[in-house]
């Protein structure tokens, strides 16, 4: 065939291989659609993808901030107190120390950030038995925190967030419109092909490989965008995290500070969702539970201490008041890799003057959708176990081949030469499917980034475009 040919031809569907009828109109819509949320959703996932890897690298698998580095036990380890001070000192002109992580086990490095003569934090990894530092890093500009910056902002602040969240809600479309492209219609025996077809060549083989990758990628993608979506600042933060979070009325007639929980993250998420919108209490009253034996001193030592016998076994972390009024958190969750099961999350705050404990919230006080979040958010990040670890490297494999494969059946059923994206031709009537229409309502409403992009489209493909033809052609 020429090239000129070539160019005339109608590229053959994908349709035709899927068993579809070449003049099913609602076929063609629903595939246009997911051409069009691909063009957009493809580089976000790939980003996702990556820079996913790269944080379960430096958080889990190799963590940057070195508290799973060895030490050699002696008969007795430094105080905490003694600890933080020797923190302090290794870093000449430090101001103060801000933060202690007690050790994974009698084995690993504890982990102290200490706010150098510029300002800035560093996390120092120290012996805890002879109080050398093993290992300073910055807190807000090391590769972990790095990665975080690209994979929730792109580092454009709430630009990327909103660009991201809108990827995420095409993402669940692109999911959606997948799963009801790949269901065989017309070949009732392909229900059974849940594996790449090896005797297929060509556009089919990748037409294979794409659907079935998508097919076994869908339930852990669908997981990973609902979970970084409830992060997000629309979806997330104005919609369902305000009914999701822990009313801070139950801490009871204690004093409340001006902040709140979201105040403690610093560059990266690690307060839980649920707490995140949840006002502090404040230090200076009489007020709270038994905490501290009367006439104990108020310090990192006793807090330590205060943490062991409330059952915060292992690690957890004790952060210092940030000011006056502030208070001591003791707080123990898996989405800060403290321990393995959501179930035993727990924050507990304690008065700086009196040592009384003004709150003490754990999983089992979170409001239904707080307990979720606090499960899938640990399982976004890998947390629950090598197994989960293991799963999250796989599903980040699989979501980049979805992604190339995707590029490449575009690149394959392209005219050669054209100045086209090629997408699937728009039918000109398309049935209204009340499953479809269900389906794309509820989307638009709950997600409304997601409704205001569908609708954008919407316009742009039937009115906009119909005045445009030159437009409309290198968009078809």
């Amino acid at each position: 065939m020429s090239t000129s040919s070539r160019q005339a031809a109608v590229p053959v569907p994908d349709s035709a291989a899927l068993g579809a009828p070449r003049s099913n109109p609602l076929y063609f819509a629903v595939w246009r659609w997911h051409f069009y949320a691909g063009l957009y959703v493809i580089p976000f996932l790939v980003m996702l993808a990556v820079t996913g890897l790269a944080i379960l690298w430096f958080k889990t698998i190799a963590p940057e901030f070195g508290e799973g580095l060895r030490v050699t036990p002696t008969a007795v380890a430094m105080t905490p107190a003694a600890q933080a001070e020797a923190a302090r000192a290794a870093l000449p002109g430090a101001t103060g120390v801000t933060e202690y992580v007690t050790p994974w086990d009698a084995t690993r490095a504890a982990l102290v950030t200490v706010t150098d003569r510029d300002g800035l934090s560093q996390v120092v990894a120290l012996d805890p038995y002879r109080g050398t530092a093993l290992r300073v890093t910055p807190k807000e500009n090391g590769w972990e925190a790095l990665a975080e910056r690209i994979h929730g902002t792109l580092m454009i602040g709430w630009i990327g967030d909103r660009l991201i969240e809108l990827a995420a809600g095409l993402g669940l479309l692109l999911l959606v419109s997948g799963l009801w492209l790949w269901w065989p219609r017309a070949v009732p025996e392909r229900r059974a092909e849940f594996a790449p077809d090896r005797k297929a060549s060509g556009r089919g083989f990748w037409r294979s490989l794409h659907s079935v990758t998508g097919f076994w990628t869908a339930a852990i993608l669908t997981t990973f965008l609902m979970t970084g979506m409830a992060w997000t600042g629309v979806w997330g933060e104005k919609i369902v995290q305000p009914w999701g979070s822990f009313p801070a009325e139950k801490f009871g007639a204690v004093p409340l500070s001006d902040e709140i929980h979201a105040k403690m993250n610093h560059g990266a998420k690690d307060v839980p969702w649920g707490l995140e919108q949840t006002q502090m209490p404040a230090s200076g009253g009489q007020v709270g539970l038994p905490g501290l034996p009367e006439g104990t001193p108020v310090g990192l030592d006793s807090l330590v201490a205060l943490g062991r016998s409330l059952g915060l076994a292992g690690r957890f972390q004790v952060a210092l008041p940030a000011d006056e009024r502030g208070v001591w958190t003791l707080s123990q969750d898996s989405m800060s890799f403290d321990s393995t099961t959501p179930g035993t999350d727990r924050t507990v705050h304690v008065d700086r003057y009196t040592g009384r404990i003004l709150a003490d919230v754990r999983f089992a006080d979170y409001p239904v959708l707080a307990k979720v979040m606090a499960v899938g958010t640990a399982l976004h990040e890998g947390q629950v176990g090598l197994w989960n670890l293991v799963l999250n490297i796989v599903a980040c494999a699989m979501i980049l081949i979805l992604c190339v494969t995707g590029a490449v059946l575009w690149w394959l059923r392209r005219p050669s030469g054209a100045a086209r994206l090629a997408a699937p031709p728009m039918p000109a009537e398309v049935p209204l499917v009340r499953g479809v229409v269900l389906v794309a309502l509820a989307l638009s409403l709950v997600f409304p980034l997601l409704g205001a992009a569908l609708i954008a489209v919407l316009v742009l493909d039937l009115t906009l475009l119909s005045a445009a033809p030159g437009l409309k052609r290198a968009l078809s």
